[in-house]
This record gives C-alpha cells, structure tokens and sequence, in this order.
C-alpha cells in the first residue's frame, strides 16, 4: 500500500486486523479472526492533543456496473440511539488473533501487559474476505453473540471491487454487482439488535485511483449499501469513510461522502476516520466536524474515530508502516461526552501488522507489546 493509505492490510485477500473465517475452517455458524517485564503501567489515555497531520495520495483502477437500490427504514433521532449506547458496553468477540496469542503463551512475560491492555478490549470485526456463500452466518455468528450477551458488536464490510487501488490490501468483489449481492448477504446476518457497521475503509477517500464512471458506480454501490444495512435492521448504525485529518481536506471529503450517500439519514449514520492510522482524537474529532458540517444532511449524523494506535500521534514523517513510537489510544467506547463524535472504537486491532515488523495483517506480539508499554 502506498505510504498515504490507511494502512488497511492484507493476508492473501482477507484483512488482517480482526476478520471472519470461512465455514470450511471453524464451521458456518462460527466467526473468527484471519491471520489478520512485570511493571506496572498507567491506564489507557482518556485524551489527546493535537499534532501536525502528514498528506497522502493514492493510485490504480478499478471496474463497476449497477442495479437497482431499495428503499429504507427512517433512522432514530441521535438522542435516542445515543442513549442507548450510552448504557450498552461494546462487544469483545471472543476469537480474534490477539485472544489466541495469548491463550497460548501464558509463560510469555509479555502476555499478561498484551491481555489486559489489548486482548481485554472489545475490538471490530472485519468481513474481508469475498466468500457469499457463507457471509450471512458469519456475520450472524457475531451480531447473534453482541445480542446475546447485551453488548454492541462492530462489524466491517470490506469487500468493495478494486479495493486499497491495488495495493497491499486488494482484493473484494469481482464486481459491483457481486458487491452488490454481497451487501444484500451480509445485511441478512444482521440481527434485530445495536450493531455498528464500518462501511468500506479507504473506499471514499482513496477514490483517486478510478476514473470518473468507475467512481460513480463505486458511489451508487456504497449509498445502495447504506440503504440495504438499514433496511434489513432499522437499529444498525452504519458510517462512511472520511479518511483522516491529513488526508483530503474537510470541504472534498465531504463532497466524495455526499455522492456515496453519506449525507442522508435513509442510508448512513454519520463517519468514520483515522481507520488503522495514528492521527490524535482530537485532530480526528475536529475534522470530522468539519467534515460533517461541509456535508449538510440531518443533524443525527456523526463520526466515528480509530483510537487503536493513535495515544502518541501520527509520526513527523509521515510513516504508515508499523512506525515506531506509536501508543494505544482511548479505550473503545460509545460514549464520548463530544459534541457529533458518536465513537472512539478499535477497528484495527493493535498488534496486527501494517507488514513491516511482521507479516501483513498478523498478530506480532513485538509490535503489540511496544504499543501497550508505550
């Protein structure tokens, strides 16, 4: 992936991070992840201050076509759907790569640090890998076990054709109408319950890559896809991507969001940013206001934050590739007591690898570990 990515990796054609296996490796009705010194140490940031954000770019192609979209179910007003996460924790699947590492080494003087600061923590679920025939029960698998225990799952839809412009995360769908019954599959597993969705990281903000109607079908894609989410359970919350603070500026994501839908009620929820990036929450929160604002739409709309590895700032130079120095960000909560920020949530899980201090998207107890010490 190019340096101005959002470091979305990779193994094969499935996510790192946190992803879902196919039923022929845990059975259809499991989810799980891919391969995606005793002292003691302070608790998780609770803030953040601003600091210089670094530009990016993007390149490659991509191929669409269309169908029809269906109609939606009205959102609950923000202070409804607020409330309520506000009493419901978040949902800690309880397989991802982190979990078994840890299930595994307890003789590792790193595992006791990596558990209670990483493994402990609720984290997203990825959907990456193009697989529909078992999709449905996949997602089924964790929103059925966020219902079950009272708790919010996150999930993300990463299938998009074309995906991270050919870099080190492509892969997705052969084509948008393949997405398109993807979407329809995926929503099926949804549930009844609170579910929030990260709809397609980097597939707004890194659209440079595809000509003009090829980014108008990717477009016609993700609103269809916020529609069909909504549709299928009235109390999912789905988000946009809106990259990061040093990406594109406010007033031009804002525009790219609004063409894929973004900015109506009938098919999103609000933003997301900072997704596998390091940017502070504050930069983040300020932006996506701005963001926000640019896009107009009912004032129910919000954003999301990456907190995963963002507690010591994006580096000076820009890195993106497991840079040194990094540090966990705010614990993952739906309630931020900020103005439009609806979430500071893990959707990379911390640990897994960009591919430079290990192999893209696994879990690297070393990389873990120097983030929870940091």
């Amino acid at each position: 992936m190019a340096a101005v990515a959002s470091v979305v990796v990779a193994v094969g054609t499935v996510s790192g991070l946190v992803s879902a296996l196919d039923e022929d490796d845990r059975g259809a009705d499991e989810a799980r992840p891919e391969v995606t010194r005793p002292v003691s140490f302070a608790p998780l940031p609770a803030e953040s201050s601003p600091t210089p954000s670094a530009t990016r770019t993007a390149s490659a192609s991509a191929s669409p076509k269309r169908k029809a979209s269906p109609t939606a179910t009205p959102t609950p007003t923000r202070a409804a759907s607020q409330s309520a996460a506000a009493s419901t924790r978040l949902y800690r699947h309880p397989e991802s790569q982190v979990l078994d590492w840890v299930r595994d080494h307890s003789g590792d003087p790193r595992q006791a640090l990596i558990k209670s600061r990483i493994a402990d923590q609720p984290a997203a679920v990825w959907f990456a890998e193009y697989a529909p025939g078992t999709i449905t029960a996949r997602v089924r698998a964790v929103t059925g076990g966020g219902a079950a225990s009272g708790r919010v799952p996150v999930v993300v839809a990463y299938a998009i054709p074309g995906r991270d412009c050919g870099g080190a995360s492509e892969g997705g769908a052969p084509d948008l109408d393949a997405y398109d019954a993807w979407i329809d599959r995926f929503a099926a597993g949804l549930g009844s319950g609170e579910v929030v969705v990260i709809l397609e990281p980097d597939s707004i903000a890194q659209a440079d890559c595809l000509s003009s109607g090829q980014r108008a079908g990717r477009f016609a894609s993700l609103a269809r896809a916020g529609r069909v989410l909504k549709a299928a359970n009235p109390r999912a919350r789905v988000y946009y991507d809106a990259g990061h603070s040093g990406w594109n500026p406010a007033a031009k994501q804002a525009d790219l969001l609004r063409q894929a839908g973004a900015g109506s009620a009938a098919s999103s929820d609000g933003v997301f940013s900072n997704v596998s990036n390091f940017h502070r929450t504050a930069d983040e929160a300020a932006y996506d206001r701005q963001v926000l604002a640019a896009l107009g739409g009912p004032s129910s709309l919000g954003a999301i934050i990456d907190t995963s590895r963002n507690g010591n700032g994006a580096p000076a130079d820009g890195e993106w590739c497991d840079p040194d120095g990094r540090s966990l960000g705010r614990t993952p909560t739906l309630d931020t007591g900020e103005p439009r920020i609806d979430g500071y949530l893990w959707v990379k899980l911390p640990g897994e690898s960009d591919g430079c201090k290990g192999s893209p998207g696994t879990f690297t107890p070393s990389y873990a570990y120097d983030l929870a010490s940091s």
